[in-house]
């Protein structure tokens, strides 16, 4: 199967809703697991970790 133009032209325009379903899905994944490495330079909820 060959990937076409008009392939091409339909991936592009679900580049924007994968990246924010990308980042969206991060976020939770932090927000459930309390990674500390990443979730203490988020401002305000990293001030958990201050001690």
């Amino acid at each position: 199967m060959r990937v076409g133009r008009k392939h091409l032209e339909v991936a592009t325009k679900w580049i924007p809703s994968a990246v924010y379903y990308g980042a969206a899905a991060s976020l939770t994944l932090v927000y459930f697991t309390d990674w500390k490495i990443v979730v203490k330079y988020i401002p305000f909820y990293g001030s958990k970790f201050n001690n």
